[in-house]
This record gives C-alpha cells, sequence and structure tokens, in this order.
C-alpha cells in the first residue's frame, strides 16, 4: 500500500513539473501553448507529406530502373549469336597488280574441240597442249601464247578470268595475242569472248610445263579460298 502511494506521488510531482515547466517557457518565449500544438502538427503533415512524396519518387524510380534493365535485355536478345563470316575479296582486289609489269594483249577465248583445234576427241592429241600437259581450266589454266613472246610455263594474271600458265602455242597467235582456254563453246561466248585488256607479268617462264607443276599451282594452300571461290562459280 505504502510502495502504491509512493508511486502515485512521484507522478503528481512529474506532471506538476513538466507543467510549470511549460508555463515558464511560455512566460519567457510568448509562444502560448496552443502555438505549439499547432507547430507540432503542421510539422506532422509536413513530414508525413514528404514522406509519401519520397515514397513515390522511389516507386517511379525504380520503375523506370526496371523497364531499362527489360529494354536492355530485349535488345541482348536481339543480337544474333552467329559469327559474322568476311566475305573474301576477289581475287582481282586482294593483290596489288600494280608491282608487275602490265602488257597489254588482245586475248581470245578457245575450246580443245573441232572448231578452235581442228581435233575431235578421238583424236590422240585431243586436250593435250603443245609443253605435253592437258587443257585446264581452274585458278591457273592453260593458255596460249606466241612463245617468243611468253615462253612455256610463263605465268601471267588475266583480270576477270584469273592465272593464266602459257602451255600451247598456235599459228595464228603472233606478237601479244593469247588464247585462254575454257572448257565448252558456251562458256566462251557466256564469259569472254575477245577483249583487248592489259595482263600482268607474274613469272616469265623457262620453256617447260609438267602436270606436276601445274597441279602444284592450283593446290596451293595460300590460294585455295580464291580457287575455291572459282570452282563454286563454276559449279552453278
Amino acid at each position: 500500500m505504502m510502495l502504491v502511494k509512493t508511486w502515485t506521488k512521484r507522478f503528481c510531482m512529474t506532471v506538476l513539473f513538466l507543467a510549470a515547466l511549460g508555463t515558464t517557457f511560455q512566460c519567457i518565449s510568448g509562444v502560448k501553448a496552443e502555438t505549439m500544438k499547432n507547430w507540432w502538427l503542421d510539422y506532422s503533415n509536413s513530414y508525413q507529406e514528404h514522406q509519401q512524396q519520397y515514397e513515390k519518387h522511389a516507386t517511379k524510380t525504380i520503375s523506370l530502373v526496371f523497364k531499362q534493365l527489360n529494354k536492355a535485355s530485349t535488345l541482348s536478345t536481339q543480337i544474333s549469336s552467329q559469327p559474322v563470316i568476311a566475305e573474301t575479296p576477289k581475287l582481282e582486289d586482294a593483290i596489288n597488280w600494280n608491282q608487275y609489269e602490265k602488257h597489254t594483249v588482245v586475248a581470245t577465248g578457245y575450246t580443245a574441240g573441232y572448231e578452235s583445234t581442228g581435233k575431235s576427241p578421238e583424236h590422240p592429241g585431243y586436250g593435250i597442249t603443245y609443253s605435253g600437259v592437258k587443257v585446264k581450266r581452274d585458278l591457273y589454266s592453260t593458255i596460249a601464247a606466241d612463245l617468243s613472246v611468253y615462253p612455256i610455263g610463263t605465268i601471267l594474271f588475266i583480270p576477270g578470268y584469273g592465272y593464266g600458265v602459257v602451255a600451247d602455242k598456235g599459228s595464228a597467235i603472233q606478237g601479244n595475242d593469247l588464247d585462254l582456254y575454257y572448257e565448252t563453246v558456251e562458256d566462251v561466248f557466256n564469259e569472254w569472248g575477245k577483249k583487248e585488256l592489259d595482263v600482268f607479268l607474274v613469272q616469265m617462264g623457262n620453256g617447260t610445263l609438267t602436270e606436276d607443276e601445274l597441279h602444284k599451282l592450283n593446290n596451293n594452300e595460300t590460294m585455295q579460298v580464291f580457287r575455291q571461290q572459282y570452282l563454286s562459280t563454276k559449279e552453278e
């Protein structure tokens, strides 16, 4: 019982002390209790308003971040995972041909057939060149020339045709005339015909050419990308 009275007494004294303190503050500052109450209410309302605006702004910011992340994710899925394969340039564009001596020639397409050589497929010399190698249309093709100008084995680069290796001759071929080998008459008319153009002297021949030498030229590893381009075109 005594303990309850003691705590009641202490509580009343605390309340009186706070009341006296409030009265003293009002007397000194001139601020009334009602004014303090209004300040406190204004502060509470202002704090709540700022808190709501902050939460609203934070929500918008988070939403914007998620939108940007989603957009970035969408863009990333549109990027192809397939490797980019560079297109192999044409042989004419892959090498600086100006480093070689340039010659102006008149080049005519020809075949191994009767219309060009007077030989039929039954002839023992059909398709065999003066050098002894068989006619060939490849990356390095057999061509005919005036052997006093371009000896057997001479390598020329002929724009639009490729490499030509002198393997044959002809009685009608004089000076800077060339005959370029094609497999069919249709190929001659469709792909070449007769042209005057500049060719490039890659290597002067020594008067001989073998099947093995021609095979090595056409199977040079560094040139296979260009050979495949030609063979693909040929198959089409």
